[in-house]
């Protein structure tokens, strides 16, 4: 069993119902770490919170919409000690082509992946830098490594994720707090399910939730990024020169992974 005693004594996991973040929780509870769970479903947060009892640990939840904002999760954690910040909700909440879409909806993209991070990173960090222990593990997408159709501010917003978590771990580097981004290809969780992914494109690798969320928590001291389920090399090629190659060319592959091309993205 894998020893979490620096991440505890009680974690924090934003979009911890299902998927990846339902196998963090999982990882979490069988290490002894009691546990918030954040998500806006009541019926699956309610099921994972029932899993992660059964380990014998303490789990509270908060059915919140966190493109809303932070206050509830701030609300329901006050006076408690968090060790641990999981950020998992990162959904592409509006995936339409720019110019057709609506800009509010949009600016909840822009919310849930940007301003509601970063209020809940500095709320906890902060106590965590003045006890020189903890970890922010925020998750994150290969798609933010280039320009993708419907996810132009998706994919814009997730690149900010990556170059904040590089930033945030050198400024907490030498306080005992562990920052890491675990960068996410195809993942085979509800959500991806949900919108209608063919996960049988050739060439295709399709990660499993918890061997992600395993791999993400032994990464985690060793930051800022992590590229995970081995996609290392496809993200080396998309940080090629010659970006209107490395775009079209992925873009042509995400047509045929979008199997409903009016579906949006979890990470």
């Amino acid at each position: 069993m894998r020893d979490l005693s620096h991440y505890g004594p009680r974690a924090v996991i934003a979009g911890g119902s299902e998927g990846v973040g339902a196998e963090f929780a999982a990882l979490l509870a069988a290490a002894g770490i009691d546990l918030v769970l954040v998500a806006r479903r009541p019926e699956p947060l309610a099921a994972t919170a029932a899993r992660c009892r059964a380990f014998g640990v303490d789990v509270r939840t908060v059915t919140a919409d966190l493109a809303a904002g932070p206050d509830e999760v701030v609300a329901a954690t006050a006076g408690l000690e968090i060790g641990l910040l999981i950020y998992n909700a990162g959904a592409n909440t509006c995936s339409e082509e720019f110019l057709d879409g609506d800009l509010d909806a949009f600016a909840r993209v822009v919310d849930l992946n940007v301003n509601t991070m970063m209020a809940l990173v500095q709320h906890y960090a902060r106590p965590m830098r003045d006890r020189r222990r903890g970890g922010i593990l925020l998750v994150g997408s290969m798609a933010g490594y280039l320009g993708s159709t419907r996810h132009t501010v998706y994919g814009g917003v997730k690149a900010f994720g990556r170059i904040f978590a590089e930033g945030l771990w050198l400024e907490l580097r030498d306080h005992g707090v562990d920052v890491c981004e675990l960068v996410l290809g195809v993942t085979r969780t509800p959500a991806m399910e949900r919108v209608g992914l063919n996960f049988d494109v050739p060439g295709l690798r399709v990660a499993d939730p918890a061997d992600v969320a395993a791999e993400g928590l032994d990464r985690l001291p060793h930051g800022p990024v992590h590229v995970a389920g081995g996609n290392e090399a496809d993200v080396a090629r998309r940080n090629g020169p010659d970006r209107a190659a490395v775009v079209l060319g992925a873009h042509r592959f995400m047509q045929q992974l979008m199997a409903n091309p009016s579906a949006g993205t979890a990470h």
